[in-house]
């Protein structure tokens, strides 16, 4: 097994470590933010740049194999799903956002599927797919960064850096969601003749 399969097993195997976190109860605040979820941000953080490197060392010494063009993607849904399910679960997350990520992926896997069966016709990423990537897992790090549930601003209640803070994260994860539902639909017109039969 190469470098870049490597790394791409140790991201699915750095998020269970993540999830279990929260369960040992780990009391105290570092720039009032609990040392929870800076050890879950740390841990996405590093799940996330080994993202970024099992690609460019699959690419750049030419180790794309069939295994890695089937678990990365896959490594990368249950990295930010989860997350975000984590996010949820602490309150700091309208549940409207995962489900629409988790349709998108749903449609989108699908999609996929009957591209194989068609005779392996790729539908390429378009840039809204890139952004959605880069918008979620920056979305998701400032949501652990943010001691503040998404949109608290709206509320009137947050002054400073807070405030600045809550809106920065309420943002980027808004963007991301979009960016979600525009690469979403973007599979289902470029692969619309795939249904034609």
């Amino acid at each position: 097994m190469n470098l870049a399969n490597k790394l791409t097993i140790f991201r699915v195997i750095l998020v269970p470590i993540m999830v279990i976190i929260p369960f040992f109860n780990i009391q105290g605040e570092f720039l009032n933010i609990p040392i929870t979820y800076w050890l879950i941000n740390i841990i996405f953080c590093i799940a996330s740049l080994t993202d970024k490197l099992d690609g460019y060392i699959a690419r750049s010494k030419n180790q794309i194999t069939t295994f890695g063009k089937f678990l990365d993607p896959i490594a990368d849904k249950i990295l930010v799903l989860s997350a975000m399910l984590m996010l949820l679960e602490m309150n700091k997350l309208p549940a409207w956002i995962p489900i629409i990520v988790i349709t998108r992926e749903f449609v989108v896997s699908g999609y996929r599927l009957v591209a194989v069966t068609k005779g392996g016709e790729v539908i390429a990423a378009s840039i809204w797919g890139k952004l959605k990537t880069v918008t979620q897992m920056i979305a998701v790090i400032l949501a652990f960064t943010d001691i503040n549930a998404y949109g608290a601003f709206l509320n009137g209640n947050l002054q400073g850096y807070s405030l600045i803070l809550n809106i920065f994260a309420t943002g980027i994860m808004f963007i991301s969601v979009i960016a979600t539902i525009f690469s979403g639909w973007d599979y289902v017109k470029n692969g619309k003749n795939l249904f034609k039969d």
